[in-house]
């Protein structure tokens, strides 16, 4: 029900600080599940919308109205690129997935070939389904889920609601923000190219992230006209994802280990309006980039941060993804438990990667309007924990089911990506004058030249 959407969205235009103004939600049907999915994807976009169109006005532009069409928002939570002739990569590595214990479930995440290397070494077994399996139910959940983390993988035990609000990390999280803010005063913001069609024209952005959240966010401030930046190491890769998240951007890689390439790095750096970075807390700083640094190089930076498991409490610093922080919170066992599976039963798309990817776009026009109004430079944080905090608080409100997707949710115009041609699925968000609309194709990872303004 759109009730939801919009009690979300004023809880979310209130953690940024900004005035809840109308936005039109319309669109049939809800994602199954516990809790209120569809009206997390609509109340996060039409976050994010909403404060470009407080930009617009803040620029000299006339108010206008945002609608927002939360089928098409629970679509884009899931896969926007229908390929044509082609097939996409597939999402999950071989050895992914959810695994019984002997005393519960746990969830392996080993997309990345260093984390499976880090979960096989602790299981002792080669890359073979049975054989983990088989070597994961010798284990008690937390014991191996501490092995894995501890061996620099990725790991959750699945956890019940209960037991995550008395868990440490849980109650830290818990006591954070939706998204924590900090602004300080500086003359260094520079103007940019805007106009009312293409508010974000002209500024640039530098793009550290990696699945989701973070190049879903970059990826919307794409769509109205900003130039994105993604930089990765030599050697990266995410196949399953980057058809879906490099729209509008170009990807470039550098060797933050290499003097040449650290050079780059801080050139761009210090012509950049935006930095947005997902690593884990200390990463940046331990490569000699940390905030002070940062700010040195560019004064005037908006500076967005997300992380996992939140900036407080003892798993501040753990890797973690959607998925897995589903099996922490409690999703996945309230969802197992409500249905009566054998199996942990996880939300429908990763909603929290998508919503909190909205919600960094959302900061970032937030920090532009700091910039534009009180010459000051903010930063933000946000974690995927404290959106499923956020969301675990708003149950489904049995609203009908959502329809798959079809002819009519896409767009008529062809994407020429790198793989093929490609239809997308019509942009979730209205403005009035403002067409969403993406420059570029999506590409692959080290595609591009590491320089702004260069295709």
């Amino acid at each position: 029900m759109s009730v939801i959407s919009l009690r979300m969205l004023g809880a979310i235009s209130s953690a940024l600080g900004l005035p809840v103004e109308a936005v039109v939600f319309g669109g049939a049907g809800d994602l199954p599940g516990c809790f209120a999915v569809t009206d997390l994807a609509a109340a996060s976009v039409g976050a994010a919308a909403l404060a470009v169109e407080q930009l617009i006005v803040a620029q000299g532009g006339a108010a206008r109205a945002v609608r927002v069409d939360r089928r098409l928002a629970s679509l884009w939570f899931g896969w926007s690129l229908h390929p044509l002739g082609w097939e996409r990569p597939p999402l999950w590595d071989a050895v992914a997935g959810d695994y019984p214990t002997a005393d519960g479930w746990i969830r392996l995440h080993t997309n990345a070939r260093h984390h499976r290397d880090a979960a096989l070494a602790v299981l002792g077994c080669a890359v073979d389904r049975e054989a983990v399996a088989s070597a994961v139910a010798a284990w008690r959940g937390e014991a191996l889920e501490a092995a894995v983390v501890g061996r620099g993988g990725c790991a959750a035990v699945m956890r019940s609601a209960e037991q995550w609000r008395a868990h440490p990390q849980g109650r830290a999280v818990a006591a954070e923000p939706l998204i924590a803010i900090a602004s300080a005063s500086s003359d260094a913001g520079r103007g940019w190219a805007a106009t009312p069609s293409r508010p974000l024209a002209g500024l640039k952005v530098l793009d550290l992230t990696r699945v989701l959240a973070g190049p879903v966010a970059t990826r919307f401030l794409a769509g109205y006209g900003a130039d994105v930046l993604r930089i990765d190491p030599p050697g990266w890769n995410e196949p399953g994802v980057i058809p879906e998240v490099t729209l509008g951007k170009r990807c470039a890689r550098l060797d933050l280990k290499q003097p040449a390439d650290r050079a780059i790095f801080e050139g761009l750096l210090a012509e950049a309006d935006i930095l947005v970075h997902g690593y884990r807390a200390d990463a940046l700083e331990r490569m000699g980039y940390g905030e002070q640094m940062r700010r040195q190089i560019s004064p005037g930076l908006i500076d967005v941060a997300l992380d996992a498991y939140g900036w407080t409490g003892p798993w501040a610093g753990r890797r973690g993804f959607d998925s897995l922080v589903q099996m922490s919170c409690g999703i996945a066992e309230h969802g197992m438990r409500e249905q009566g599976a054998s199996k942990p039963v996880p939300l429908p798309v990763q909603a929290l990667d998508h919503a909190t990817g909205y919600l960094i776009a959302a900061a970032v026009v937030r920090g532009l309007l700091y910039r534009l109004q009180d010459k000051r430079a903010m930063q933000a944080r946000l974690s995927l924990g404290r959106v499923a905090e956020f969301l675990v608080a708003h149950p489904a409100a049995g609203g009908a089911p959502l329809a798959p997707g079809g002819e009519a949710d896409l767009v008529t115009e062809l994407e020429r990506t790198e793989w093929g041609p490609a239809r997308r699925y019509r942009a979730p968000a209205e403005i009035d004058g403002a067409p969403t609309r993406w420059d570029r194709p999506a590409s692959s990872l080290g595609s591009a030249a590491p320089r702004w303004g260069a295709d």
